[in-house]
């Protein structure tokens, strides 16, 4: 097979550059795929060493039958950012984010016109805490796609009914916000959101926008606004997969009481639980319940899922207490 091999030394060369400060990292294989489990990928806004939690041996296994497929097609078409793009992704979801991010990189060199490759090096540089870089990519984007159709973007994990819902623009104004959002830039973030509620075209794309919108208009206590914006969200709504966003916003709206969430609190899906976590706390700041909402963000602290949203923002809640 013919592997591109300047390209793969490239992003060899920039993983090790980009991963110095996070200690020794494995390198990439010729196939590809790296040779060791992921080691530390970044520093918490607590100082923590970050590195991703140990998967089950059945999702280890399929997340690098995966990584090797992708691998293998961008092998066979490297002038591809579609290949790219699913190569960085694939790498991401085990846990290898500087590798992903090196992916990028490299990609974008090639590719410097494609939003979709900012759009995904700016989530990633979210999960290793770099707010600034990430919001410098999503920038990037949203220039680019300015005055453009928006377009499906393909799940790498599918929900249950298999349908995607999500789209580039909203996934560039969702992360844009939310990036603004735990650097405590609430103006800026609320600018985001309402860009990104206003290309949500589905259920699950509205509840996504509309719960962080909420409680950016809260933290600038701008409550009338905040209530309006929950006008749409109604029990009945046709959720695909972001239930957890779906039943804080009913909490929030005072349709759902806070105890029915307490088993997507407790539950064994790990991500809905740092989730509903953070929106729990946050529901509580936001009505001048600190103490309370304190000891709910703690308590997500002590969830191994550190690259989820919800964990993001607990810690960078935290953190901001600590500071003061």
């Amino acid at each position: 097979m013919t592997r591109p091999s300047v390209r793969s030394v490239t992003t060899t060369a920039a993983l090790l550059a980009l991963t110095a400060a996070c200690g020794e990292q494995p390198t990439l294989t010729q196939s590809g795929v790296p040779d060791a489990r992921p080691g530390a990928q970044a520093v918490s806004l607590l100082g923590d060493t970050l590195t991703p939690p140990t998967a089950s041996p059945e999702t280890r296994t399929r997340q690098m039958e995966q990584l090797a497929d992708a691998w293998d097609a961008y092998a066979r078409d490297p002038a591809s950012a579609d290949a790219a793009i699913w190569y960085g992704r694939r790498l991401a979801y085990p846990g290898y984010y500087r590798a992903a991010i090196a992916a990028y990189t490299d990609a974008i060199g090639a590719h410097p016109d494609d939003a979709r490759l900012f759009r995904h090096r700016g989530h990633r540089y979210i999960s290793v805490r770099e707010f600034g870089a990430a919001i410098d990519d999503f920038a990037v984007a949203a220039k680019l796609v300015q005055g453009q159709p928006d377009e499906v973007e393909p799940d790498g994990q599918p929900n249950a009914r298999n349908i995607p819902t999500s789209t580039l623009q909203s996934n560039i104004w969702y992360h844009l916000g939310l990036a603004h959002y735990l650097r405590g830039d609430f103006p800026r973030a609320l600018s985001s959101y309402r860009e990104d509620v206003k290309v949500a075209t589905n259920p699950d794309m509205l509840v996504a926008a509309t719960y962080w919108l909420y409680l950016t208009l809260r933290r600038l206590g701008e409550d009338d606004d905040a209530r309006a914006a929950l006008e749409p969200i109604t029990v009945d709504l046709d959720i695909i997969e972001n239930g957890s966003y779906h039943r804080l916003l009913l909490l929030f709206k005072g349709s759902l009481p806070a105890d029915s969430l307490t088993a997507a609190l407790n539950s064994d899906d790990l991500i809905a639980n740092v989730t509903v976590g953070y929106g729990i706390g946050a529901w509580h700041y936001v009505n001048g319940r600190e103490a309370e909402a304190e000891a709910v963000w703690r308590r997500i602290l002590e969830s191994p899922q550190w690259a989820g949203f919800g964990y993001i923002a607990a810690e960078a809640e935290i953190a901001r207490l600590t500071a003061q």
